[in-house]
């Protein structure tokens, strides 16, 4: 499976230069929804956590990625300064809902996401972060002679995979098991030696990482950032994304990612009203009839040809 996800992510890759720009640009958007879905399915999936806060911790990676961009360093910086930032919100979060009920957490991180856009517009700050006007960063020219969308791209899909791998070997490891014994049994898991609290604060963090990163991506890509971009309606639509894509699989992440971006394609001829209408009967569609999300339902199926 391993080769056959190399092959498919070379082969994306390659087919890059055989569309114009817009078209990888929209592709790029994809990529870049899938890395934040990646996230919020080690965060949701395998830590049965939940969360309203992933579009404030995708704002700290935008605004990250613009401050460092206004502070005549290079613009690349904010990507390692947004997993810093992004981890270090998580676990913030998680140290403080992580011990409590999924109804505790909704709140909690439901203040963040609210909170988060006026937090950019207060007096004391908004001469760092722009105010009500945002803030514009210049993305410097791409290497190789690549156009910018290109380069963008290839950039998004490295980070994507290399993000999926990293995710893959979490949930495979030692502590990848804790956490989904913590996720099935509090009280097992500590009976056996694991810090619940801890091991999901740092779940946490891992998924404010991706989250972060994919802000920052994405400001790079629209070269502004706005406390506008980051509200709550924001957060609900990555769990939808989560939802329709699967949260048990991080291959969902990546169906999740291209749903996002391009179902509205879908749905624009008929309208607002009726656009809101068809994503709300889908969402319970896909919650009723496919409760592991298209990736889940993918799975079923290959199995029962497999029999």
């Amino acid at each position: 499976m391993r080769t056959v996800w190399t092959m498919g992510f070379v082969a994306a890759a390659a087919l890059s230069f055989c569309f114009p720009d817009f078209i990888v640009f929209r592709f790029t958007q994809a990529a870049i929804w899938a890395v934040a879905l990646s996230g919020l399915v080690l965060l949701c999936g395998v830590a049965g956590q939940f969360s309203f806060a992933q579009a404030a911790l995708f704002g700290i990676g935008g605004y990250g990625a613009a401050l460092v961009a206004n502070h005549a360093m290079p613009v690349y910086f904010g990507l390692p300064l947004a997993v810093l930032l992004g981890f270090a919100a998580g676990w913030g979060l998680g140290r403080i809902a992580g011990g409590h009920s999924l109804w505790t957490q909704a709140l909690v991180t439901y203040a963040c996401a609210i909170a988060f856009p006026q937090l950019l517009r207060w007096r004391p700050i908004e001469g760092r972060t722009g105010g009500v006007q945002g803030l514009y960063l210049d993305f410097p020219a791409p290497p190789f002679g690549l156009s910018t969308d290109r380069w963008m791209f290839l950039m998004t899909l490295g980070l994507l995979g290399t993000g999926l791998w990293l995710a893959r070997n979490v949930v495979d490891s030692r502590s990848g098991r804790a956490v989904r014994a913590a996720r099935d049994d509090e009280l097992a898991a500590a009976a056996h030696g694991v810090d619940v609290v801890h091991t999901r604060a740092t779940v946490w963090g891992i998924a404010g990482g991706y989250i972060a990163v994919a802000g920052c991506l994405s400001a790079f890509q629209y070269g502004y950032v706005g406390p506008t971009a980051y509200n709550f309606a924001l957060s609900v639509q990555m769990l939808f994304g989560l939802v329709i894509g699967g949260m048990q699989s991080l291959g969902g992440a990546i169906i999740g990612g291209l749903f996002l971006q391009f179902f509205p394609d879908v749905t624009a001829g008929l309208g607002k009203g009726l656009s809101a209408l068809l994503y709300a009967v889908l969402l319970i569609a896909a919650i009723v009839a496919m409760p592991r999300g298209i990736a889940g339902l993918l799975a079923s199926v290959r199995l029962r040809l497999a029999q």
